[in-house]
């Protein structure tokens, strides 16, 4: 399927600000205390480097992989974990950096995963939320912006690996669409 972009959903500028913004409330909040950064690959990834450089508090830094849209623009249904934490997460106050929370069930998933695993506490950081796309309930302790329910690239959200490198984020919609 080709796709088009749409309209600038959120400026570069205004993901910058609400990193700070997130960074600062991140630091206050574990201050002196033992914090694993978990980055879920791949849509993350740019999300999670500019947060790290914003903390204010030491912290260690790991990824996942999950897959629940392959090269789709909805859920494939149940997520698909491909790669798992590599170092201990017990006794470890884990923060799961996510570019986008939409129908809940990948996070919900990754948060039992870790659970199992014996932390101290796991909580979540998305730089987006699609809350009105929900179906099962998740906290999210750290929300960069809510946003309407559309498929979004840039900033690391991709579509069948591309758009990644905007540097902001932008609706994207099918060929022939509105």
């Amino acid at each position: 399927m080709a796709y088009r972009l749409g309209p600038t959903l959120l400026s570069a500028a205004d993901i910058r600000a609400r990193i700070r913004e997130l960074a600062q409330a991140i630091s206050r909040d574990y201050a002196g205390r033992d914090l694993l950064l978990l980055c879920v690959l791949k849509g993350a990834a740019i999300f999670w480097a500019d947060l790290c450089r914003a903390l204010h508090v030491p912290c260690q830094s790991d990824f996942v992989a999950m897959e629940s849209y392959g090269d789709a623009t909805s859920p494939l249904g149940k997520p698909r974990f491909t790669k798992a934490s590599d170092v201990s997460l017990a006794g470890r106050d884990v923060l799961i950096v996510e570019d986008i929370i939409d129908t809940g069930h990948t996070i919900v998933r990754l948060r039992g995963l870790l659970q199992e695993q014996g932390p101290r506490s796991v909580a979540l950081c998305a730089l987006l939320d699609k809350a009105e796309r929900r179906e099962v309930r998740t906290p999210i302790e750290y929300c960069g912006f809510v946003i309407p329910n559309a498929f979004v690239v840039g900033y690391g959200l991709d579509v069948a690996q591309q758009y990644r490198h905007l540097p902001h984020i932008a609706t994207l919609h099918p060929v022939g669409s509105a």
